[in-house]
């Protein structure tokens, strides 16, 4: 009944859903099988940019106070020069199932893993940023054929993954508004166009925006929604009687906005000016994502702990390729004014797992009082905000968990509910 139909098969002229009527006329909506293409030309460039590049002098600390030091970029670079190999990414992707399809006038880039397990929960998994739709990829195994990595079969899950307005190979923008509302109601549609009956939907950074209020637009067929970033910090915040979780959550914002929030300032401010640098410098946008990586991984200050090189270089890429550092950093300037409360979901299930270096970790108290069904809350060990690429495997676990919920189960059960806000808006 929950069986996403493959994307071919849509292309060849629609498909019905198992025994519903959500029947997809031929053309109407096409999503074609994509193929990505860098040129020679394109790699010989990379190339001659790595070894020409001009360094700043180094740093004038012995940490990383003033940013990514000098040596560690240096080694980084030495090796996306004369051993990375974009084609071992680019297969990978190729491997996934990569498609686009148009929603509102954009072009939007996805990978579409399906389950062979027929009853699989269709789910879509929202990335942020510098993160990409490789943030996703070592999880894409254990929860599209869960059989075959220490799971059960009714731990399975087809799996959508589409890359954000501006991001990696989605188009970007011409014009204003792709925000986190409008990427949540193309989801929604996305998710509709793929066939999808009853669904899931998960996200952290920008994804969990997007999720969330997908979960607020409570689009025909969500089921529930999973954040590992829950944004809940309320509106007004009583100087006394905090606990001592709420206390720690309002040192970790304050500690946000006062020594972490460069990268967000810069790209929410002034997006087109710090395109320039990022666009013509693979060294320049290396950093600028590395520096992240250091901040927002469990590492203890060594992102390569955690990350190998090749992980590191292969999501540097999905900007540097497409030439996506304006546009997704346009996304910041789009949602400049998201706060850390994004406001309650009121009958869509939630669930939250909370890992321990968070850029705050959200008190349980916050989450109950604005996820209306709030029924999974886990804290973790283990992990920071980047927590599907660094810690796969709990990830992994976690969404098993909280989907085996009873009441995750019961809305899977339940008829379809009312109209998708789409539907209702005349869109798509």
């Amino acid at each position: 009944m929950h069986q996403i139909p493959s994307s071919d098969e849509i292309v060849a002229g629609g498909m019905n859903a198992e025994g519903t009527d959500a029947v997809l006329q031929p053309n109407a909506f096409v999503i074609t099988p994509f193929t990505i293409n860098v040129p020679q030309s394109a790699l010989d460039d990379l190339t001659r940019r790595l070894e020409m590049t001009r360094w700043p002098t180094r740093e004038t600390v012995s940490d990383w106070s003033q940013g990514v030091p000098l040596a560690r970029v240096r080694a980084l670079v030495d090796y996306w020069r004369t051993t990375d190999d974009w084609r071992r990414c680019k297969a990978m992707l190729d491997a996934f199932g990569p498609y686009r399809t148009e929603i509102e006038g954009l072009g939007i880039h996805c990978l579409h893993v399906r389950s062979r397990h027929p009853h699989a929960l269709p789910l879509v998994l929202s990335h942020g940023w510098p993160g990409s739709v490789l943030e996703f990829a070592k999880g894409i195994g254990p929860l599209t054929d869960p059989t075959g990595h220490g799971g059960n079969a009714e731990d399975a899950f087809h799996v959508v993954i589409p890359s954000l307005p501006g991001f990696g190979f989605s188009d970007q923008p011409t014009g204003t508004g792709w925000n986190v509302e409008r990427t949540a109601s193309a989801w929604a549609a996305l998710m509709r166009r793929l066939g999808s009956t009853h669904d899931a939907a998960q996200g952290g950074d920008w994804g969990a925006g997007i999720t969330t209020h997908m979960a607020q637009l409570e689009p025909e067929g969500l089921v529930g929604i999973h954040l590992n970033w829950p944004l809940v910090m309320p509106a007004h915040i009583p100087t006394a009687a905090l606990s001592a979780d709420e206390q720690a959550a309002v040192a970790g914002v304050n500690t946000f906005l006062g020594e972490g929030a460069g990268d967000f300032r810069a790209q929410a401010t002034r997006p087109q000016t710090i395109g320039y640098s990022l666009a013509d410098s693979p060294v320049g946008q290396l950093a600028w994502i590395y520096d992240q990586f250091h901040d927002w991984t469990d590492s203890d200050g060594d992102p390569e702990k955690v990350l190998t090189k090749d992980e590191i270089l292969d999501d540097v890429m999905l900007y540097g390729w497409p030439d996506a550092a304006a546009a997704s950093a346009r996304f910041y300037w789009e949602n400049r004014d998201v706060t850390m409360n994004m406001g309650p979901v009121e009958k869509i299930p939630v669930a939250c797992s909370i890992f321990p270096h968070e850029i705050y970790r959200a008190p349980r108290r916050w989450a109950e009082q604005t996820y209306k069904q709030l029924i999974y809350w886990h804290e973790l060990d283990r992990g920071d905000h980047l927590a599907a690429l660094e810690q796969p495997e709990i990830f992994v676990h976690e969404l098993r968990a909280a989907f085996h919920k009873p009441l995750f189960r019961e809305h899977l059960a339940s008829p379809l509910r009312g109209k998708s806000h789409a539907a209702s808006s005349g869109r798509h």
